[in-house]
């Protein structure tokens, strides 16, 4: 894969980055990022595997959102990173239309706009759906440089372990793809 934008750049939208067991900083220790947006400017995903000590019912209650889904009310809120963790970020497939959205594929879309929560939480939003708080994002070529120096191994996104794996099982899950057993990583391995 080619990293470097000058020599045709590879931009991996849609895809997970799994943290290499040797990256220690604790904003990212262990973590599965959803790369939304990866281009020659930076990049720009979501952490879904950090759970924080908040149900989606708080948020839609501080929103003044009125609460008909029971599911909605209890549903998981993660923390998707260190920018902007005052903001609201929903993962969800399928895309829909909604007043603020980005396609990360033809199946999944980003959306910031309180439309998809108002109808999230009255039952008539998406199939299925991530809420979090904040993002994780690099800077021109900063991304690559990381993957470079092993600190991310980079996977097709999976749409089950996205939605579906439970939370504490997302990292391995997400290196197994590629038949990684990213717990027995001991040595830096990845992209050299």
């Amino acid at each position: 894969m080619t990293l470097n934008p000058a020599h045709g750049a590879t931009y991996l939208n849609n895809q997970f980055l799994i943290a290499m067991p040797t990256l220690t900083d604790p904003g990212f220790f262990h973590t599965v990022t959803y790369l939304c947006q990866h281009n020659h400017e930076g990049a720009l995903g979501i952490v879904i595997n950090r759970q924080i000590d908040m149900k989606l019912g708080e948020i839609l209650k501080q929103m003044n959102i009125r609460i008909l889904s029971v599911d909605a009310a209890e549903a998981t809120v993660f923390s998707g990173g260190p920018v902007q963790q005052e903001r609201g970020f929903v993962i969800h497939s399928p895309c829909g239309h909604w007043d603020s959205s980005m396609m990360v594929s033809d199946k999944i879309a980003l959306t910031t706009s309180r439309d998809i929560l108002e109808a999230v939480a009255v039952g008539e939003g998406p199939e299925q759906y991530l809420v979090a708080l904040g993002y994780a994002g690099w800077g021109e070529g900063q991304l690559e440089r990381e993957i470079i120096d092993n600190a991310w191994l980079n996977t097709p996104c999976g749409n089950d372990i996205l939605f579906n794996t439970p939370v504490s099982q997302r990292w391995s899950a997400a290196a197994s793809q590629i038949g990684i057993n990213i717990n027995q990583l001991t040595t830096p391995a990845g992209h050299g």
